[in-house]
């Protein structure tokens, strides 16, 4: 699990830099006029080495560790030492960009965090394994139902528009999650539904 350690500890060390660095931070933040006007394409990835706060942080770093450690073998083994990397960054790059293109001229928005490359991560677990067990605010539920809830609740806020948090990356990284993992290995598809109506099979 080699690159997600590096993954981690290089989003922890710039966002903690980034907590007290404003100039650091609007360098690096998701600016769509700055990507549009000043070509500054590097944003539709560093924005994901930001964070808005250190719970922002947490969440995201502590649910990459438990689920990209679990992957990384995964995509390893498909696209040799760097694939859990460049499917992450992938991630970062494919959520975002319905915002961007959205945002693209919107001189107010500004995006950060690594959410929907973790959706990413987490959305191609639940395809490999559906029915193991995740812990959500320390209750136990099988991840496939969690999956069903995170995408009703995501796509319910970003219908409503309200707050600050992007429910649009994290539906697309999700996509991405699950889209990338299935055209990189066509078995999982059958794997996955295999399981759904087998649970007692892979319990």
């Amino acid at each position: 699990m080699i690159s997600t350690l590096v993954i981690i500890a290089i989003t922890c060390i710039v966002s903690l830099f980034a907590f007290n660095d404003a100039a650091l931070l609007r360098r690096l933040i998701l600016w769509p006029p700055a990507v549009e006007r000043q070509k500054e394409y590097y944003r539709l990835i560093t924005y994901g080495l930001i964070h808005a706060d250190g719970q922002h942080l947490l969440f995201n770093m502590m649910t990459l560790f438990f689920f990209g450690r679990a992957m990384e073998g995964f995509f390893s083994n498909e696209l040799g030492p760097l694939g859990f990397a460049i499917f992450y960054v992938g991630g970062l790059v494919v959520s975002i960009l319905p915002t961007f293109l959205k945002n693209r001229n919107n001189s107010n928005y500004h995006s950060l965090g690594a959410s929907g490359a973790v959706s990413a991560v987490l959305f191609a677990f639940i395809l490999i394994e559906p029915w193991a067990k995740i812990l959500v605010f320390v209750v136990p539920m099988p991840a496939i139902l969690y999956a069903i809830l995170y995408v009703v609740y995501s796509v319910y806020m970003d219908r409503r528009g309200v707050g600050n948090i992007n429910h649009s990356a994290h539906l697309w990284g999700a996509a991405y999650g699950v889209i990338f993992t299935a055209i990189m290995e066509p078995r999982v598809l059958p794997h996955f539904l295999n399981a759904l109506t087998n649970q007692g099979a892979v319990q």
